[in-house]
């Protein structure tokens, strides 16, 4: 059965874990929705907990948001948040957001869709400028994730503001009918490129699209600044490929963030069972609908059930039940030594931060911070401080911060 060769993978890698690794057995002790599958090498479900969990103190530094989807800080400490319904505010130090900041382009908010990540572009202290993916309305009910660029004019007293020329720099083609799996986060490179993750929508047969590099459901694109395509995207020059895809092969990727050492990192939604955390790579094939961990809502299985495949990528890690991932950073700061270089990712279902360390390539230990609310982004803060969006279903958003507990 899978929980008793889940548990003797586990066993196996305990000894080649680092120290702190070694004392607990893994956080998650509920049975898989995919009985029978198996992982594909040890550790890459349910590793064991650290030694000892950080202690963590949480405070509420914003309350009576409206439902947000993204934060990003801006260079004077103060919070640039996107809501899904598709306004952009500025709050300030004590947490009051100003007026919504003119100029977003309208956006369909229907079902998953809104305005979605933020990212600050990386001169943005000299040039003002910000990116944005939102699920962009395109005419016969149709609609797909797009990607602008803007310029963030503030008021003298830098609490609101007004987007100068606006640009839509990518859009996912084609267009489609529907209301979910909109994804979408968005990752500067080192080298200036923009990583703009997007999910597959979701329906039957749509998202068989995913292992179609015609379509842009379902991939991971890099693209500059200005929109245009880098000469070194593993499909250029592919006449059957959208030149802008990086990596393919992904149901609904909500979370993506580029490490200090420059490697693109996600987490994605997978069905019924199946989230994943990936290091997706230049022109690389990650799978999805042909294989997966878990099974569709219905209780049967995706395709032919099948989890491995010549030529697909298998998940680094993957959760089943699932967390359904959202936002995600790199750890890098002070207030949490325990977890430097640590990937943080906020859980939906999971309803608080998962916390995974790291051995190079594979996980090496998983740890849960509960907040009892459901984690839509998560973000490191200039002093260290780690910060969380919530999210209330039909409701509201709230930004929670975590430092370290004083007996820590």
């Amino acid at each position: 059965m899978r929980l008793i060769s889940t548990a003797l993978a586990s066993a196996t890698l305990l000894a080649a874990m680092p120290a702190f690794a070694q004392s607990r057995g893994p956080v998650e002790t509920k049975p898989p929705n995919a009985r029978g599958q198996e992982p594909a090498f040890a550790g890459q479900t349910r590793a064991p907990q650290p030694a000892q969990d950080v202690g963590v103190k949480t405070e509420t530094v914003a309350d009576g948001l409206p439902h947000l989807w993204s934060m990003e800080f801006l260079p004077d400490g103060r919070m640039l948040v996107a809501a899904k319904a598709g306004n952009l505010y500025i709050l300030g130090k004590d947490g009051k957001p100003g007026e919504a900041i003119d100029g977003v382009p309208k956006v369909d908010d229907d079902g998953q869709g809104g305005l979605l990540d933020i990212a600050l572009a990386p001169d943005f202290a000299t040039s003002g400028t910000i990116f944005f993916s939102f699920s962009e309305p395109r005419g016969g009910g149709k609609n797909g994730t797009s990607v602008a660029r803007a310029r963030l004019a503030r008021n003298d007293a830098g609490t609101s503001g007004r987007l100068e020329d606006v640009k839509v720099i990518f859009q996912q083609k084609p267009a489609y009918d529907g209301d979910k799996h909109f994804g979408s986060r968005l990752a500067f490179a080192p080298d200036g490129a923009l990583f703009v993750t997007v999910g597959e929508r979701s329906d039957t047969p749509i998202r068989d699209r995913a292992q179609d590099l015609s379509y842009g459901m379902g991939k991971v694109f890099r693209i500059e600044p200005d929109g245009s395509v880098p000469d070194d995207n593993p499909f250029v020059g592919d006449s059957k490929a959208q030149p802008e895809i990086w990596s393919w092969g992904h149901r609904n990727l909500q979370g993506a963030v580029v490490a200090p050492d420059g490697r693109l990192w996600t987490v994605e939604h997978g069905p019924k069972g199946g989230d994943e955390l990936n290091h997706p790579q230049a022109g690389k094939n990650y799978g999805w609908p042909i294989i997966t961990y878990g099974i569709d809502y219905n209780g049967k299985p995706i395709g032919d059930g099948i989890t491995k495949h010549e030529g697909m990528e298998q998940p680094v890690y993957y959760w089943d039940p699932v967390i359904a991932p959202s936002g995600m950073a790199v750890y890098e700061g002070d207030e949490f030594p325990q977890w430097r270089g640590a990937i943080l990712i906020g859980g939906l279902v999971a309803r608080g931060i998962v916390v995974l360390r790291m051995d190079g390539d594979r996980v090496a230990s998983e740890e849960r911070v509960p907040l009892e609310a459901r984690i839509r982004d998560v973000k490191v803060g200039p002093g260290g401080a780690v910060y969380a969006v919530t999210e209330t279903r039909g409701g509201g958003s709230s930004i929670l911060r975590l430092t370290a507990a004083p007996d820590a």
